[in-house]
């Protein structure tokens, strides 16, 4: 018996009148969207943790950039060749996403608020 055999015959197990609404007959909750949806203490907290992170890549583009460089010095005084411009482009390029993931994500989704002054 074949893997799909087995997926269909479980499919038609599955009985017609399984219902995925509450059993109550209530409705699902649904959380405000207004502007005060997102208190202001989570919000501090949101975006300090995001603060940390991309301060932790910046730190990690820094260092990978450092590493690579002293790799190729290294490398050139041996008189080794190797693809370090590949792995000089991959740390470069993860730089420019670190650098540009906040500004992406504002575009995108927006702030709410007035951007004028950023």
């Amino acid at each position: 018996m074949a893997l799909s055999d087995l997926y269909y015959s479980g499919l038609v197990r599955i009985p017609l009148d399984l219902r995925l609404a509450p059993s109550g007959g209530g409705e699902v909750p649904k959380p405000s969207t207004g502007d005060d949806a997102v208190p202001t203490e989570l919000a501090d907290k949101v975006e300090q943790a995001l603060g940390l992170v991309a301060w932790g890549g910046t730190a990690a583009g820094v260092l990978g950039v450092l590493i690579t460089g002293a790799v190729m010095a290294i490398s050139h005084k041996r008189g080794e060749s190797s693809e370090h411009m590949s792995r000089l482009g991959m740390v470069l390029g993860g730089c420019i996403l670190v650098a540009t993931a906040g500004p992406i994500v504002t575009w995108v989704f927006g702030t709410g608020g007035d951007t004028a002054g950023n």
